[in-house]
């Protein structure tokens, strides 16, 4: 402020000396109220471009000139570009949350105190069939009809999820989703969506798991408690004894052949998939599935027709045990399933773009379309007395899915009741290579 009153005293000295010396004592007065009307012209034009200036809100086009105006815009210059990048500061905070909320696997919807949407991501949308240009400012009850969800929005008690099935949901490809609704602010909500479809099917498949292999060791258990209550209670002639010794045996023996499959599921789930460094003929493979396919037709006192298709010179690579635990239960469930009379037809062809495929194809009674999509999971069955009578466990085909996903390939499956059943083992390339190469590669 000193410095404004000097400013405006050597105006009014200025002035009056001018005068002074231009006109005498007269000229020195008219010269003192020019200087300070200059004086106020200068500074009404610089407080008019500082106040256009801050009107303008704008960091660009700040006037530069001393003084005390002058002052005044620098202070004001520096302290609206603090707020400006505080606010791009803010902004680009803000912009990276709504790109971590967009990308967000789960859906996030904002609700005003009315319930109304204001705004929703892509996977909100996926979830609950919302579109934006549709449904802003709908109500959410509205759109969401499902009476659970209806209920657990206005009970106000948003202490637990509510698990509701998502829209476009079917029994074949049924989709189930998990709501939780945030208060916030004033009165409004945040609903998050989760799909849980996965996990429930995970759920299902776990207690489907425990009860079938509950279920397949009783029985034999059942059997077994019968026979040797009976045969400490009761006086038997030799033949009768040696007879319910064999059905003890055979029982004794389904329930080792259960625990050795599960045990080979554990350990193909928990190890990691196999390298490329063993290689096997898969004319080796085809001999010893051969082999066994021959021996369980006869325990089974069948008249089947095996063709084994001489394989060409390729070589498989990966875990030559598990390859050939593949191969082995697709023969031996065409060979269960298949009627005396029956033909067997086992062949090792190069599939497309360098890679190999393993066909097992049967005439047996054929599956129904219905059943393809879960014939490898665990402990399924389509019909439930034929797979006990064959002496199968119920986990050849998921054992073997895992085989083949673990060897980077891909198990294919086509049936038609009526018309027999073909099983497909396809590999990619780089599992693939000829026998003569493999060998060569050994030797190295």
């Amino acid at each position: 402020m000193s410095a404004r009153v000097l400013a405006f005293a050597l105006s009014l000295a200025a002035g009056a000396v001018i005068g002074w010396l231009l006109e005498g004592w007269p000229g020195a007065t008219f010269g003192v109220a020019a200087g300070a009307a200059l004086w106020f012209a200068l500074d009404t034009f610089a407080a008019t471009r500082v106040l256009r200036w801050l009107e303008a809100g704008q960091l660009r086009g700040a006037p530069s000139f001393g003084g005390v105006w002058g002052r005044a815009a620098a202070r004001a210059r520096r302290t609206i570009a603090a707020r400006e990048e505080r606010a791009e500061d803010a902004e680009r905070r803000l912009e990276a949350f709504l790109d971590a909320i967009r990308t967000s696997p789960n859906g996030v919807v904002l609700l005003d105190a009315r319930g109304s949407i204001e705004w929703f991501n892509q996977t909100a949308s996926d979830h609950l069939g919302l579109d934006l240009q549709r449904d802003l400012q709908q109500q959410v009850v509205n759109l969401l009809r499902d009476p659970r969800f209806t209920e657990f929005y206005h009970a106000g008690h948003y202490t637990q999820d509510v698990v509701i099935d998502a829209p476009g949901s079917t029994p074949a490809r049924p989709r189930r989703l998990a709501l939780h609704i945030h208060p916030y602010g004033e009165g409004r909500r945040l609903l998050l969506s989760r799909d849980v479809t996965a996990v429930e099917q995970a759920e299902t498949m776990r207690r489907d798991f425990v009860a079938n292999v509950s279920h397949e060791i009783r029985t034999p258990l059942t059997v077994l408690a019968g026979f040797v209550e009976t045969l400490q209670t009761l006086e038997l002639a030799p033949q009768e004894r040696e007879r319910y010794l064999g059905m003890m045996a055979q029982q004794a023996q389904r329930m080792q052949m259960l625990v050795a499959d599960l045990l080979t599921l554990s350990r193909l789930e928990a190890s990691p998939p196999p390298g490329e460094g063993e290689w096997v003929a898969a004319q080796g493979l085809m001999a010893q599935a051969e082999q066994e396919a021959r021996a369980l037709a006869a325990v089974q006192a069948k008249s089947l027709r095996l063709v084994f298709e001489p394989a060409p010179g390729l070589a498989l690579g990966g875990a030559p045990g598990e390859l050939q635990s593949a191969l082995s239960n697709l023969v031996s469930n065409a060979v269960r399933y298949t009627p005396s009379g029956g033909t067997i037809e086992v062949q090792a062809t190069p599939g497309d773009k360098g890679g190999a495929v393993l066909t097992v194809r049967d005439t047996g009674p054929g599956i129904a379309p219905e059943h393809l999509p879960r014939l490898t999971e665990r402990f399924y069955r389509v019909d439930r007395s034929r797979s006990r009578e064959s002496g199968g466990t119920g986990l050849g085909l998921a054992i073997v899915k895992h085989i083949v996903q673990r060897h980077g390939g891909e198990l294919r499956i086509d049936s038609a009741p009526g018309r027999g059943s073909t099983f497909r083992i396809v590999l990619p390339a780089a599992r693939v290579r000829s026998a003569d190469a493999a060998q060569a590669r050994e030797r190295a």
